[in-house]
């Protein structure tokens, strides 16, 4: 079960099915659809990308999963397409895990399953899985490419997401293959408007 449908459960709503968003309220614009409205209604400007642009990025799915690109990162051969046209030899490494406001949805965390290593993802497939004591949820990647490394730390002591979700709970690291797909995903700010929606229509709903 997705990530996103645990969490709505847990904080009470009757509605979720599917993704947590659409679910939530169907009457309620798709959030990427509306934030790609907005970006089509405004002026078009010719950004030059560079190595720095994508150092620093963290992004967050409507699944609850967040990804992470350090301040600096290792590099080697290989292509980001069209988002970086003059640079051919860089490969991203990104950080995955689910975020706080998921971690405190799900309750005490007794158990992690980690991906392997060399296991190569697309966008939105499954890298691993969380049991807590409320309920057991799947786990997302928010972007394409190879897991480089998994956090062990979890296998011992699985409540580390509960107590830091978003720094020593990280779930895997992935070498980026695609990283024009990060544009598709929130940032801190967004997120926080979302999740800020989610619970006001679950408390509008009861």
């Amino acid at each position: 079960m997705a990530l996103s449908r645990v969490v709505a459960r847990a904080v009470g709503s009757t509605r979720a099915s599917g993704s947590f968003l659409g679910a939530a309220n169907s009457s309620r614009p798709d959030y990427r659809t509306t934030q790609a409205a907005k970006r089509l209604s405004q002026p078009t400007l010719r950004r030059s990308f560079t190595r720095s642009t994508l150092f620093g990025v963290k992004k967050y799915t409507e699944d609850h999963e967040w990804i992470d690109l350090p301040d600096s990162g290792n590099t080697g051969m290989g292509s980001l397409g069209s988002l970086l046209p003059s640079i051919t030899l860089i490969c991203f490494l990104g950080t995955i895990g689910v975020s706080k406001y998921a971690a405190d949805a799900l309750g005490d965390v007794v158990y992690v399953e980690l991906p392997t290593v060399g296991l190569e993802v697309g966008a939105g497939d499954t890298i691993g899985a969380v049991e807590s004591v409320k309920s057991a949820s799947d786990i997302m990647t928010p972007i394409s490419g190879v897991v480089t490394e998994a956090n062990s730390l979890l296998e011992e002591k699985p409540a580390t997401i509960n107590k830091s979700p978003e720094d020593q709970g990280w779930i895997a690291r992935i070498q980026i293959e695609n990283a024009e797909e990060l544009e598709s995903l929130m940032s801190e700010e967004e997120y926080q408007k979302f999740t800020d929606e989610v619970k006001a229509d679950d408390e509008a709903g009861h």
